[in-house]
This record gives C-alpha cells, structure tokens and sequence, in this order.
C-alpha cells in the first residue's frame, strides 16, 4: 500500500470514529433531556441485585431490584403472601397462560407513569416474561420510579408448575 493511500485510509477511519463518538454522545444528551430510564449497573448470579435509574439533567437516581431463579419464585408461589405475581409479556402471550394468581401489565405500558395496578410502592412484586429480557426492563423501570420490593424471576420458560388460562 503505498503512503499516500495509507495516510487517506488512516484519515477516513480517524474521521468515522470521530463522527461516531460525537453521535453517541448527542444520543445520550438526548436521552439525559428526556429523562428517560436506563440500566447503569448490575451484578450476575443467582440472587442479584441490579440497579437502575433516571437521568434528569444528568443526575442519577439509583434504585435497586433484586433477581431470584423460576425456582425460588416457584417455592415462594407455593404459600400465599401480601405479594403480587406481574407478568409482562404481550397480551396474547398471557392469554395463552400464565402462572396461577398472576396480573398482567406488559413491559410495553411500563413507561413513565406508575402503573394503576401497582398502587402501593413497598409492595412484594415478583415480575416475570418469557424468558426473561423482559422482566428485567419492566423490573428496572419500576425500580426507578420509586417502587421498593421489586423481584426480577426470569421467564414462564423456566416454570415448571401449572399454568392458568
């Protein structure tokens, strides 16, 4: 490659990561303006806690959620309990079943208003999906609205106890 080919090709790609940096960086301003939620944290493993928050003008509000396997949901499921069961999958997913005692609020009308089903924000809720994507977002979003007792469980793909139609 002789050098005058180098130094344009080096100058091109210098540009391109240039521009791409200055577009992540316009994205995130936008995103901090409209104060939406975003994931800024989290730990692995079977009872993790993770934490999300808001981006109001570029200070965060750390809230937490904790994550617990099917089957440790399954067992708690077992006794009842002062605690919701949300499920957030689509409608039609719900409909096809869903664990036994379980509301339904999709992830999709989780936004930035508390949901009417959710009145009590020191309330137990175990959220789950499919596999369980969903639920994390749903939990992270309510986390960061304010809601204290939020526990992730994965998804209806894990359960392993009757459904309810």
């Amino acid at each position: 490659m002789k050098k005058r080919t180098r130094l344009l090709f080096t100058g091109t790609l210098i540009s391109a990561v240039v521009v791409g940096v200055l577009a992540a960086y316009r994205f995130v301003s936008v995103t901090m303006e409209k104060k939406t939620i975003a994931i800024i944290g989290g730990a692995d493993g079977p009872t993790a806690v993770f934490t999300a928050g808001r981006l109001p003008g570029g200070k965060k509000e750390v809230a937490e959620y904790k994550s617990i396997s099917m089957e440790e949901a399954k067992t708690i499921f077992e006794t009842p309990g002062d605690y919701l069961i949300v499920d957030v999958r689509r409608a039609d997913e719900f409909a096809g079943g869903h664990i036994p005692g379980a509301i339904h609020i999709a992830n999709e009308e989780i936004l930035t208003t508390e949901p009417e089903e959710l009145q009590d924000k020191n309330q137990v809720i175990y959220v789950y999906c499919r596999s369980g994507r969903r639920s994390k977002e749903a939990a992270g979003k309510l986390a960061a609205m304010g809601y204290t007792n939020i526990i992730e469980c994965g998804g209806i793909l894990d359960w392993t106890g009757d459904v309810e139609k």
